[in-house]
């Protein structure tokens, strides 16, 4: 047998083994969800979370997402008003608190987007601070993710106690 036919006979192995590998080996989401608090300042305190990485498509996910009053005034403290899903800008986040970060696939950041969709499209007036907060919001999302939080929290309007407190509840998640 003859050094190119050894050649050939590689070649086409490759040829067929490629295909293989790549089908045997699907590319995986890598979005990363990280929970934010941001305390007490000039603003409001808050409770957020901001997803970064890759969807299997290839598409790049970088984005975060709150519930908020559309206007922070002595209103919510009498009773619901009207509510906002919000992008926190960059210098917002950089100045909160990062608690957790878990890594999601595809579905679990479809189901994450769809509860971001739910919130927007909640009929007005749909802030409430006792019943429906970020934290509420912030909630849903780690529920998703399944991981436990206290419904009976005395932390509903405390971002920062809340997710400490869910962190000591799985203490699986890190920083």
């Amino acid at each position: 047998m003859t050094r190119q036919f050894f050649v050939r006979f590689r070649l086409r192995l490759l040829a067929i083994l490629i295909p293989f590998f790549m089908t045997a080996m699907p590319a995986q989401a890598q979005v990363a969800v990280t929970f934010y608090s941001h305390d007490f300042g000039k603003n409001f305190p808050h409770a957020f979370f901001v997803m970064k990485g890759k969807l299997q498509n290839g598409e790049t996910v970088d984005t975060s997402f709150g519930f908020t009053a559309v206007n922070i005034s002595p209103g919510i403290l009498w009773g619901s008003v009207k509510g906002k899903v919000e992008t926190p800008k960059p210098k917002y986040i950089t100045n909160s608190n990062p608690h957790f970060t878990v890594t999601v696939g595809d579905n679990k950041y479809r189901e994450l987007m769809a509860l971001v969709k739910k919130w927007r499209d909640k009929p007005q007036k749909s802030y409430s601070l006792n019943k429906r907060n970020c934290v509420h919001f912030a909630s849903e999302a780690i529920a998703i993710l399944g991981y436990q939080f206290n419904a009976k929290t005395k932390f509903w309007k405390k971002p920062r106690s809340f997710m400490e407190e869910v962190m000591a509840l799985n203490p699986m998640l890190k920083k």
